[in-house]
């Protein structure tokens, strides 16, 4: 299948490098600045604004670009070969973490966090924000790492 996608090998890793850049620049803005800016907060606001924020960030250019990563790299995979596919695999399995991370830790903390609602802002943020904090690290570093190797399969 490489040799068939050997034309669109470029193109393809280019926009798998763009969709997970953009994923590495959305959970790094919430690493180094949303969430610290949060953590200055009262309980009410946070747990509102989170609320809010996770309501909202289910949206279709979100998802375009949450889906769209791995199933890139996936494309890329396929249309590399060479002293570059390993890299492309290594991005593919980076992309791959992310959303996995993303649907094991930080989807359920948000859907529990709805959930709650607004009955006790302190037990909710106590329940949610550490926990949050460290998934969010873990998938700006694989997103993060994906866009790397993505980047070095494009160059070879």
């Amino acid at each position: 299948m490489a040799d068939s996608l050997e034309h669109l090998r470029v193109p393809i890793l280019l926009a798998a490098v763009v969709a997970n850049g953009l994923q590495a620049g959305t959970y790094y803005t919430w690493a180094s600045g949303v969430m610290p800016g949060l953590a200055r907060t009262d309980d009410r606001t946070f747990v509102s604004t989170m609320q809010h924020a996770n309501a909202a960030i289910v949206n279709p250019v979100f998802l375009a670009t949450f889906l769209g990563a791995p199933a890139l790299a996936a494309l890329g995979v396929a249309a590399t070969s060479g002293a570059a596919r390993p890299w492309a695999l290594a991005g593919l399995a980076l992309a791959a973490a992310t959303v996995v991370v993303t649907v094991v830790g930080n989807v359920p903390l948000n859907d529990a966090l709805a959930a709650a609602g607004d009955a006790d802002p302190t037990a909710a943020r106590t329940a949610f924000e550490d926990s949050w904090v460290r998934w969010n690290v873990v998938r700006t570093a694989t997103s993060t790492g994906a866009l790397g190797v993505l980047g070095w399969a494009l160059s070879r």
